[in-house]
């Protein structure tokens, strides 16, 4: 089993929510529900795990509040 951490927006314009995975070159997906986001980037997960495990480019580390006056 892996774990991948995925970074959701929600699209003002068209009310989908829009995921991806930081460092993971293709691994991006939508939905109407943040459900089948979930089921969305997991199928597209695993078409590119098929291919073995791929090499992250950067790691998610998290995020930041920045207050700007």
């Amino acid at each position: 089993m892996r774990v991948y951490t995925a970074v959701i927006e929600k699209c003002h314009d068209t009310g989908f929510f829009v995921g991806y995975v930081p460092g993971l070159r293709g691994a991006h997906a939508q939905g109407e529900t943040l459900d089948e986001l979930n089921h969305n980037l997991k199928e597209v997960l695993e078409l590119l795990l098929e291919d073995g495990e791929p090499e992250l480019e950067t790691e998610f580390v998290g995020t930041q509040t920045v207050i700007v006056a």
